[in-house]
């Protein structure tokens, strides 16, 4: 496990990561382009999941290779990736069930979006989040959830439609054990039990 994290905290390879996720946000603001036209103007800070979710996590690459932390932006990479990391690769695997095929794209989605999941995670060892950044990123998340389920902006799928409600559920569901992973690690760097990323040996 120690080799493990010695990779993560190479700057070569947050700086890989860096430009990965940099690109995918990107792509993924461009997957919802339509959704976006048609969306009202109050709701499309919500609207974009996924690539808002590789946004936050993007400053928090941007933080470390700086050498320092940006807890708030920690919790809601954790909370986000992980919940919208597992929700697409769920969604896509559900669209396969249903219409009995499935893109390249959509494979292409479940493999970065697992890998979204994934990396949130690994890298939380490092965070520095305290209680108030994961309730506040909590926050955030459930009313994404009220604006995707109550008020219907949720990601479109073609054939899901009739499964909204189990969906929104699930999701919800999403939310909980991601701020319950968020709280795991936030308690830990109140016991001083946090890994440091940067430092004399990283200069």
């Amino acid at each position: 496990m120690n080799l493990i994290y010695t990779y993560l905290a190479d700057r070569r390879f947050l700086w890989l990561l860096l430009i990965i996720n940099t690109a995918g946000t990107l792509y993924g603001y461009y997957w919802y382009e339509s959704q976006i036209a048609q969306t009202r103007t109050i709701y499309i800070p919500f609207v974009p999941d996924s690539p808002t979710a590789s946004l936050f996590f993007v400053f928090v690459l941007a933080a470390f290779l700086l050498r320092t932390n940006w807890p708030l932006f920690e919790a809601l990479a954790i909370i986000t990736l992980f919940k919208y990391g597992i929700w697409a690769v769920a969604m896509n695997l559900l669209s396969l069930a249903v219409m009995g095929e499935l893109p390249w794209q959509g494979y292409m989605l479940i493999c970065s979006h697992g890998a979204m999941a994934i990396q949130g995670i690994l890298y939380a060892p490092f965070y520095k989040m305290k209680l108030w950044h994961v309730l506040v990123a909590v926050v955030w998340t459930l009313h994404n959830d009220v604006i995707d389920y109550v008020f219907m902006q949720y990601p479109k799928y073609p054939g899901l439609e009739i499964y909204v409600q189990e969906i929104g559920y699930f999701t919800f569901w999403l939310s909980i054990i991601g701020a319950a992973i968020a709280l795991y690690y936030a308690r830990r760097c109140k016991q001083g039990r946090q890994l440091q990323l940067y430092g004399p040996r990283n200069m």
